[in-house]
């Protein structure tokens, strides 16, 4: 019960954050981010299931290297974190507000893999104009969208749904959240699915 009292507190503090525009950034960063529109809420259909085995996958990491779900099993619980687009408003707001809740993470022996269909320059210029983020951020470039399709969350247009799962340590499913993709994810879903898993 301890740690939900400590997301409900993140989440307080997460409402009073972004009432501040951009977290705060520069205007040049905000005058780039790139508004589509209100889009169809899913466009998808899961191929995965909770209870399922998480299909594998080893993807770049926009800090170098190749990071693979694997790379955790009997080490960290992990959530999936797919995002659609780079540039976008409700992307560039989601995944920095990830930092306020890393000791959420922590405490739960888990780590947030962030997970777009961009290619790295891309993601690399967006990142670095979002500032620090604690977890890896990965480019499901080529084959196109290739993660996301496996697991179900490529959209017909080319872009990931906004989507969440959670996977434990054995590389198993727990949790699934496919959002409405003009609308960022709830933080406490993430906080109340991790503290399930460790009951």
């Amino acid at each position: 019960m301890k740690i939900y009292w400590k997301a409900i507190l993140a989440l307080v503090l997460l409402g009073i954050a972004i009432t501040v525009p951009a977290w705060g950034l520069s205007e040049a960063y905000k005058e780039n981010v790139y508004n589509p529109g209100k889009l169809k809420a899913t466009d998808s259909t899961l191929k995965v299931k909770v209870g399922d085995p998480a299909p594998d996958f080893s993807l770049p990491a926009v800090a170098g290297g190749t990071v693979s779900l694997s790379d955790y099993r009997g080490k960290k619980h992990v959530v999936l974190s797919f995002v659609p687009a780079a540039w976008t408003p409700v992307c560039s707001d989601q995944w920095p507000g990830y930092n306020i809740v890393k000791d959420l993470f922590d405490e739960n022996e888990a780590v947030l893999l962030g997970i777009t269909v961009d290619n790295i320059p891309t993601l690399y210029a967006w990142t670095n104009q979002m500032g620090d983020l604690w977890f890896p951020v990965l480019s499901d470039f080529w084959p196109h969208g290739a993660v996301a399709d496996r697991y179900g969350v490529l959209r017909s247009d080319g872009v990931s749904e906004r989507a969440l799962f959670v996977i434990d340590k054995e590389g198993i499913l727990r949790a699934i959240h496919v959002a409405d993709i003009n609308v960022r994810p709830n933080l406490e879903w993430c906080a109340i699915e991790l503290e399930k898993i460790n009951r």
